[in-house]
């Protein structure tokens, strides 16, 4: 069952379950907060409170918003934080959700003790016409382009299909209609139009100001770029020395915790060992 939070524009949804220190888990655009189906009964079961989040113009959340930026969104996630008071949190953000788990970090470090990134945009991109001669990455860049410019669910769902190289969940035909179903509604495309706009200059901005440990996870054939693994070593080192790392799930592509959820979150909970529960 969702429960809500008010903040200044609309609501956020939410659903929380377990005991234990907080992880909160922010889901990428145009998706809602089901990416975490796998991850959460996991997580709960391993002894974590754990709230997964629908981003502002997702899920059961409001759909209309001034601006879905990742400053934005940060601002939500620091308000369910605060809501559920049982903070700090660890952040798991993915994708544009990534970037605002370290924009949280940096400007609230007493809510938030530590943040997982998964296929993060948290910084400038810089995309040079060599790019294009992989396959992967134009196949993806078109897509996610041609969804953006026209609103086109169907792009969107060529996209995903394209996010997920070789194996899908088992669930991936019911999981697709209801993403297709979600953005249906009125504002739901017009969100990821929106966020796809949203350059990450903010988050790439706060990189240098997180102290909170950061685990940066990249599926080694994620299409969003043509070195994910250059992507994940070009953020770690942007932060301050120490503070993160970086693992590869191999295999997987933009949705690490949804194609292989064993892997993603045996990394995640080795990282929550260390630092969750200090």
């Amino acid at each position: 069952m969702a429960e809500f939070v008010s903040v200044p524009g609309g609501t956020i949804a939410y659903e929380a379950a377990g005991e234990g220190p907080l992880v909160v888990l922010a889901h990428g655009m145009g998706d809602s907060r089901a990416a975490y189906r796998f991850v959460l009964p996991r997580l709960v079961a391993a002894g974590y409170r754990v709230a997964a989040v629908d981003l502002r113009g997702c899920g059961e959340s409001s759909a209309q918003w001034p601006s879905y930026s990742r400053t934005d969104i940060a601002g939500d996630l620091l308000a369910v934080i605060r809501h559920i008071d049982s903070g700090p949190a660890v952040l798991v953000g993915h994708s544009i959700s990534g970037g605002a788990a370290t924009i949280a970090a940096a400007q609230d470090p007493g809510l938030v003790r530590g943040i997982i990134e998964l296929g993060p945009f948290t910084r400038a991109q810089t995309i040079k016409l060599g790019d294009f001669r992989s396959k992967s990455y134009r196949k993806g860049a078109f897509r996610l382009l041609g969804a953006s410019l026209f609103g086109s669910v169907g792009l969107w769902s060529r996209y995903l299909d394209h996010a997920y190289p070789g194996r899908k969940p088992a669930d991936w035909t019911d999981r697709l209609a209801r993403i297709e179903a979600m953005l249906g509604e009125p504002g739901r495309m017009r969100a990821i139009q929106k966020m796809g706009q949203s350059a990450p200059t903010d988050a790439g901005a706060q990189l240098g100001n997180v102290r909170c440990p950061a685990l940066i996870v990249q599926g080694s054939l994620d299409p969003d770029w043509v070195d994910p693994r250059a992507e994940g070593e070009a953020i770690v080192a942007a932060m301050p020395a120490g503070v993160g790392q970086l693992a590869v799930v191999e295999g997987a592509g933009h949705y690490p915790h949804d194609q292989y959820p064993e892997e993603t979150v045996s990394l995640m909970l080795a990282f929550l060992e260390a630092h969750a529960r200090a």
